[in-house]
């Protein structure tokens, strides 16, 4: 066997093997995270754009070679505080791969194939976000207890009754394609979760089982501790279908409804009280002009279990 043939050899097992070690990769989402790196004198960019067009080279190059990335957040808030718990110099390479690989396994993440990063970016900032409400929610519901008077497991309650909810908000809902939005206000920020529902075969809706879980959870939290909160629908359908509540008739136009958190349940707000909630600034309460091709209708009334108002 000669020498060449040897190092061809090798060569090829080599290359066979890299394509079975998968890798990790961890992204400075956006220029305030990028900007809070740029203090460690190890940091080895400037420029946010240049940086970004570098780690999708990168990605790009490990996906032709077969190798399979996951892509996660680096967070620099994060990283200082693992640093710190681990006794790592925050300013050295391999601290960075340390943390880098943490993230990976603890924190939200997505699998790299080959799309532009711009495309993947928003999906993982989300997946993080979803993974940050499910955490704070799981937290609120776990110091939620027992009920005094018959011992029950308030935040096992809690969850059913967020579940018999949302199914019985997604069958008044009916057909079309539905964007959900839970905000419950229990700490700052508020717990947030959305959900997106979309027509499937046979009359099945199609959801996620991820968001789904989230949605159920950060609900369940607000029915347990009795914290202000609701949940806004955004429905887009043919509204010239008798089954679509009595909405406004006419081609394809989105309707908004709206519900409140109110003696453990979910209790439908009227036309107006949607409009005004649609249509005022959260954050300045300032009046909002109102979507054109939108309807703003009153939620539609839930029947309450026999125990939303025991527990």
């Amino acid at each position: 066997m000669t020498s060449a043939f040897r190092h061809t050899s090798r060569s090829a097992a080599h290359r066979t093997l890299r394509r079975e070690v998968p890798s990790t990769a961890a992204v400075l989402a956006d220029e305030q995270d990028f900007t809070a790196m740029r203090r460690y004198r190890t940091f080895p960019f400037d420029d946010h754009g240049s940086y970004l067009q570098q780690m999708e080279t990168l990605l790009r190059t490990l996906a032709a070679q077969g190798v399979l990335t996951t892509l996660s957040l680096f967070d620099p808030a994060a990283f200082e505080q693992y640093c710190a718990q681990q006794d790592l110099d925050p300013d050295r390479p391999d601290s960075r791969t340390r943390y880098t690989a943490e993230a990976a396994r603890t924190g939200a993440r997505v699998t790299y194939e080959g799309e532009p990063l711009k495309q993947l970016l928003p999906l993982l900032v989300e997946e993080a976000d979803r993974q940050s409400a499910w955490n704070h929610a799981a937290a609120f519901l776990a110091r939620a207890g027992s009920c005094d008077d018959c011992g029950a497991d308030l935040a096992h309650a809690a969850f059913a009754r967020a579940t018999q909810a949302l199914q019985q908000l997604l069958t008044s809902l009916g057909g079309g394609t539905h964007h959900l939005v839970c905000s419950i206000a229990a700490g700052a920020p508020s717990l947030l979760a959305v959900l997106r529902v979309t027509d499937g075969a046979g009359d099945r809706l199609r959801l996620a089982e991820s968001e789904t879980l989230v949605f159920c959870t950060v609900l369940a939290a607000g029915l347990a501790l009795r914290t202000p909160g609701g949940i806004v629908s955004r429905t887009t359908a043919d509204l010239t279908d008798p089954a679509h509540h009595g909405a406004t008739t006419g081609p394809l136009r989105d309707t908004v409804r709206g519900w409140s958190l109110r003696d453990s349940w979910l209790r439908p707000l009227t036309g107006a009280e949607v409009f005004t909630a649609y249509c005022t600034d959260a954050d300045s309460g300032e009046p909002i002009p109102p979507e054109p091709g939108v309807d703003y209708a009153p939620g539609l009334p839930l029947e309450p279990p026999p125990d939303a108002h025991d527990h």
